[in-house]
């Protein structure tokens, strides 16, 4: 029995590893940067266009190969590079050497996969050569349209123009460009050195400006510092020099202190008896400001106020009654005249309604023309007493309005004739300015001042005026009124007695 086990384990350890042999044999298992290109009988796969071209692509997994009846083998899928040099002719005739780098892969789809195993499966190692020979026709052809300025400055529009010309010829091998990179571009006649010479003498020259103007600037700075050390050893020797001073100055003033104090001490001593005086020279006015002053002209003006109240009451008083005189002259000749009126018109109604009467009683004619007559002569005659009556209230009213006025002359004088004046000064003025009437040019030399003194002298014509009527109505004679007021003019006056 023990034999029996032995034999049915061994049986089974031998088709455990007959089994797992067989399976290593048939199983395959694709890694994850290749695919699995299947081949024989029964080798098809679900994409329509690799069981047209009759072999069987997997990736990623793994699938079983029958030993003897299909064929497994394997297509990178992880990048490779390749290095560029290709000899060429620019558009400008300079003949250039450009190097780049190529880094491509099998496209990861099954198109690019059946592509790229029909053309490298076997030949996956010539896979740069005919990169390198794809790519260097492509570039030939786009630098010849460029120029060295284009290569320079702008790499990027040949990389994307290379890889978009190659782009048909790499989908038709399976193969995709990662990365198309231009390293260098060399000439052997020395244009790319001679373009970059104007602009390395440029900025070879502005740092040349602009070491020169540091080294100015530099130089600036060390004179301002140099200057400003002297200038604070100047200051250090004027502050200790005037310290000094200070110190010389407080030696002295300790050595005089005595005799100084005592001079100070008197001539405040003295300050304050002077301002003792002041303070009682201003008492003494103010007191004579209240006591004295203020109240005398107090009483002036009061004196003052009382006195024009009064002529200005006695002068209303005045024209008030002349006046009310001239307005009853008129009331009482407009009545005289009105009943003249009236008595004449009734004369002549009377007559015309006696020669009415007389023509009406066949008198003739000539008794209702002297009816007529009659009664115009009336008429005239009431007329003639009605204009009599009339002139003479005007000369009753006049007559009082004159001895109103002269009763107020005599009382006030200078009231009527300022009143006269005020009512006349426009007149006088304008005889006054007649003087400059006849004037072509005058040169004023005081300005403002002038123009005042010359009109204050045409004025005062009014001014004469008025003190030859004050004379005049005090009774003077008319040459004694001009002696008056030329010695007023000059400064001084001469009382004249009345008439009387």
């Amino acid at each position: 029995m023990p034999s029996e086990i032995v034999v049915v384990g061994g049986v089974a350890i031998v088709a455990l590893i007959v089994l797992t042999m067989l399976f290593k044999a048939i199983w395959r298992v694709a890694e994850p940067n290749e695919a699995l290109i299947i081949s024989g009988l029964g080798a098809h796969t679900r994409n329509e266009l690799a069981d047209s071209l009759g072999f069987k692509i997997v990736t990623g997994k793994g699938t079983a190969v029958l030993p003897g009846f299909q064929t497994s083998r394997r297509l990178r899928l992880d990048s490779r590079a390749t290095n560029l040099q290709v000899n060429c002719v620019t558009q400008q005739g300079i003949p250039v050497q450009v190097r780049g780098v190529i880094i491509y892969k099998v496209g990861d789809d099954f198109s690019s996969i059946a592509n790229a195993a029909r053309r490298f499966l076997d030949q996956q190692d010539s896979m740069n050569g005919a990169i390198h020979e794809l790519f260097t026709g492509h570039l030939r052809s786009i630098i010849g349209n460029l120029t060295v300025e284009d290569l320079i400055l702008n790499r990027e529009r040949l990389t994307s123009e290379t890889r978009s010309s190659a782009a048909d010829e790499m989908s038709k091998l399976g193969l995709v460009v990662d990365s198309l990179q231009i390293q260098e571009i060399e000439d052997e006649t020395g244009y790319i050195t001679n373009l970059g010479k104007p602009h390395a003498a440029k900025i070879a020259a502005s740092a040349r400006i602009a070491e020169a103007q540091r080294d100015q600037e530099a130089t600036e700075a060390e004179q301002i510092a140099a200057a400003n050390k002297a200038g604070a050893w100047r200051d250090a020797q004027i502050k200790q020099a005037s310290y000094q001073a200070e110190i010389d100055e407080a030696q002295a003033r300790s050595r005089q202190s005595g005799p100084l104090s005592e001079a100070t001490a008197r001539q405040e001593v003295v300050v304050q008896e002077t301002r003792t005086a002041e303070l009682e020279a201003q008492l003494s006015e103010q007191r004579l400001q209240s006591q004295v002053r203020k109240p005398a002209d107090a009483k002036a003006y009061e004196t003052v106020t009382l006195s024009q109240a009064e002529r200005d009451a006695r002068i209303a008083q005045a024209e008030a009654e002349a006046k009310e005189t001239e307005l009853r002259a008129v009331a009482q000749a407009s009545q005289v005249k009105q009943a003249a009126a009236a008595e004449a018109e009734s004369v002549r109604l009377r007559g015309e309604a006696a020669a009415a009467a007389t023509r009406a009683t066949g008198l003739g004619e000539a008794e209702a023309a002297k009816a007529r007559g009659l009664a115009e002569a009336e008429a005239a005659k009431a007329r003639g007493l009605a204009e009599a009556e009339s002139a003479k209230a005007r000369g009753l009213a006049e007559a009082e309005a004159i001895r109103a006025r002269s009763e107020a002359l005599r009382e006030n004088q200078e009231a009527v004739i300022a009143q006269q004046l005020a009512e006349n000064w426009p007149q006088i003025v304008e005889a006054g300015a007649k003087a400059f009437g006849n004037v072509d040019h005058m040169v004023v030399l005081n300005g403002a001042q002038g123009i005042e003194e010359m009109l204050a002298k045409a004025l005062t014509l009014g001014g004469t005026g008025l003190g030859l009527a004050r004379t005049l109505l005090a009774g003077g004679s008319p040459a004694t009124a001009s002696q008056q007021e030329s010695a007023s003019v000059n400064g001084t006056e001469h009382p004249v007695k009345p008439i009387a």
